[in-house]
């Protein structure tokens, strides 16, 4: 199994001293590459750690290969692809400045987050408004070289990501409104290509929101102490030591919506081949899923952020199985 870029070897005071950002992968490029004035708003799109950008992608790149799977890819799939790629890092990069504009006051309680642009003062409230503006409205860009239902759909992709920051405020499930949000992708880019909404890409949509459930109670349980300080809420702190079972849970969710999705996509398509090595895929999900249980240690913050990040692998494991099923007879 690939492991998980490594945590910075300095200690977070000394990252903030250079404007680093405390939990970013050590060396990333943007810390290395990227001009000097950049890098703050850079790092308040979260562009130091690319882990999100992939987590929002695959349930694209998933819709996309299935809905192939079910009719035989054509010239336009390419485009789907590489836009829902640019669209998935734009609109990542516009949620994570809203989210930190509205939890700026929070982060600054939070040792893993005090370092992040905003609370540490390397970016003004104003100036993350207008960064947050210009990404979404290049992400439109984009969204307005699709059909009119993808363009809908994107549009009202803008409730859940308003609606997520406010989450934890008020409710112990704020990984629900992440992964209503971090899915949607499988909706729209189903939408764009094919025109529709069907019974497959609501099932691949709800098999995401487990998957999410399943990952950012991971990545949760590196606040939980810090987390009940300020009162802040989430799926880590109410499931406390009983966590492991509902990550088996969602777990066992995500493969068997992932493979209701197969089922429903494949159906009817009279291609015996392509359906078992789809089934394939999302059989291999599920071992590295399992590996991911047992490395996990859910008390040491570190196992969780290397987890984590591991879902990237995860996510798209089942991708080359789906797009080889559709060329398949």
């Amino acid at each position: 199994m690939s492991q998980a870029p490594e945590m910075p070897e300095a200690a977070p005071e000394a990252n903030v001293a250079k404007g680093q950002v405390a939990d970013a992968p050590k060396a990333n490029w943007v810390d290395v590459y990227a001009p000097g004035a950049a890098r703050p708003y850079l790092r308040l799109s979260r562009a130091d750690r690319p882990i999100g950008t992939w987590l929002l992608f695959v349930p694209c790149l998933w819709a996309l290969a299935l809905a192939g799977g079910a009719s035989g890819f054509r010239g336009w799939d390419l485009w789907l692809a590489v836009s829902t790629g640019v669209g998935a890092f734009l609109m990542r990069g516009a949620g994570c400045t809203w989210n930190d504009i509205t939890d700026r006051d929070i982060d600054a309680q939070v040792a893993r987050t005090r370092s992040r642009p905003l609370p540490s003062g390397q970016v003004t409230v104003t100036a993350a408004l207008i960064w947050m503006v210009a990404q979404a409205l290049l992400a439109a860009v984009i969204l307005f070289t699709y059909n009119w239902l993808a363009v809908g759909l994107g549009v009202a992709s803008l409730a859940l990501v308003a609606i997520y920051p406010f989450a934890k405020r008020f409710t112990w499930w704020p990984q629900v409104f992440l992964g209503l949000a971090f899915n949607w992708g499988a909706l729209l880019a189903w939408a764009a290509r094919a025109g529709e909404v069907p019974p497959a890409a609501v099932a691949l949509y709800l098999a995401g929101i487990a998957w999410t459930l399943y990952y950012d109670t991971i990545y949760a349980h590196q606040d939980r102490e810090d987390d009940a300080l300020i009162g802040v809420k989430s799926t880590a702190r109410l499931f406390g030591d009983h966590s492991r079972s509902w990550l088996w849970a969602f777990f066992a969710a995500t493969l068997l919506l992932l493979a209701a999705a197969v089922v429903l996509a494949h159906a009817g398509a009279g291609r015996p081949l392509g359906f078992i090595v789809a089934l394939a895929g999302v059989w291999a999900m599920g071992l590295h899923l399992g590996w991911q249980m047992r490395q996990l240690d859910l008390a040491d913050p570190d196992s969780c952020l290397r987890i984590f990040r591991a879902n990237r692998d995860a996510g798209l494991i089942p991708v080359p199985f789906l797009a080889v099923a559709a060329w398949l007879g």
